[in-house]
């Protein structure tokens, strides 16, 4: 399965593209960004995005695609142009699958470090580790895509709940805890009672066992192999 990861942006819209194969390891297929000087008008800057997108949907013919929820508290202004962006990105991919998805920021970290805090060193840490990447992906846009893309990967056993249009999965706080997604972790800890495991929001062992998902270590469905130590 091919999955795309869509950090949106005006100015610089960050994509990741990665491969999940029947045992859930995923590796890198390809990353990078779209880009906009800031001295052309707004319309022209959207269909350069459009065009740029355009050409890696048809590239790699991505099998699901996930976005980065827009959230802005300041620059609304910004987050206009921004959301405008985001819109362009949505036709672009909803013209080539309807498997779309979206995730809060706070999911993504959780889902990479079992953390919904987690700082941005250690988000992009993460996924050069559950990647195999030798160093960081560069620029920051396109490792963040790539943490959209595998969040996709570690949570798309839950179907429905994060596809585009649903509108109950940011309920609460706009977090993974206080969201139906607490729902299924409280599903999961029923069928393993005879084990007596027990599934939480905030715990990253529980959460690897009921959805596969790596934490810090790299280790989950991400890889069928622990991280070597670093040296």
């Amino acid at each position: 399965m091919i999955i795309l990861g869509i950090d949106p942006g005006i100015a610089t819209l960050g994509y990741g593209v990665i491969e999940k194969d029947d045992r859930g390891n995923c590796r890198a297929v390809d990353y990078g960004v779209v880009t906009t000087p800031k001295e052309k008008p707004l319309p022209e800057r959207l269909k350069m995005l459009e065009s740029g997108l355009s050409e890696v949907v048809r590239k790699f013919q991505p099998d699901e695609i996930a976005f980065e929820e827009l959230f802005f508290t300041k620059n609304i202004t910004t987050g206009i142009a921004v959301a405008h962006a985001r819109g362009v990105a949505m036709l672009v991919c909803a013209k080539h699958t309807e498997k779309l998805f979206e995730y809060t920021p706070m999911q993504i970290k959780q889902a990479l470090t079992g953390y919904g805090r987690a700082e941005k060193k250690q988000m992009q840490e993460v996924v050069a580790s559950l990647l195999r990447l030798k160093s960081i992906p560069k620029p920051d846009d396109a490792a963040d895509a790539l943490a959209v893309a595998l969040c996709q990967a570690f949570t798309s056993r839950f179907g429905g709940l994060f596809s585009v249009g649903n509108m109950t999965r940011t309920q609460g706080n706009n977090t993974v805890s206080g969201s139906r997604f607490e729902e299924l972790l409280r599903a999961e800890n029923a069928k393993n009672k005879k084990s007596k495991q027990s599934v939480t929001g905030a715990s990253q062992e529980a959460l690897t066992r009921a959805t596969g998902i790596a934490g810090i270590t790299g280790v989950g469905r991400a890889s069928s192999k622990p991280c070597p130590p670093k040296k």
